[in-house]
């Protein structure tokens, strides 16, 4: 609707459900495809100049991202996620643990399951690898 409106005060006449057919049309229907879109158009076109709004979403689009864990780092495998999961106990192991870890760029994830053997003089836990597994996703 909004947009509708914008185009009406420069002299054209678009109805909100034609700016949606055209949108779709051109594979632009959500905020973030314009805004790749838009950042596309920029990188054919250096001489492009943004409006005051675009250079606002475009920073409110990397802050976003940046917000919700999106990193980007210099090289593919600089980065990855680790995670660890109680499984359970079985009596004659003892308590069980899934240690989860994926490099970010890579389509593979390793998992391996642990078991506590026991603490070292100054307290700390010794643990025993009972397994590893490596798949692709």
């Amino acid at each position: 609707m909004r947009i509708a409106n914008e185009l009406a005060k420069r002299g054209l006449f678009v109805s909100p459900s034609g700016v949606r057919s055209i949108w779709l049309r051109h594979d632009l229907q959500t905020f973030g495809k314009r805004l790749k879109a838009l950042e596309a158009k920029l990188a054919q076109e250096p001489g492009h100049v943004l409006t005051e709004s675009q250079v606002v979403a475009i920073e409110k689009a990397k802050q976003e991202k940046e917000a919700h864990g999106e990193i980007e780092t210099a090289h593919p495998g600089y980065l990855g996620a680790q995670d660890t999961y109680y499984v359970g106990t079985i009596k004659s192991i003892g308590r069980i643990y899934q240690l989860c870890g994926q490099p970010t760029s890579f389509p593979v994830k390793l998992a391996q399951w642990m078991r506590r053997v026991g603490s070292d003089s100054d307290g700390s836990s010794c643990i025993r690898s009972i397994g590893t597994t490596a798949w692709f996703h």
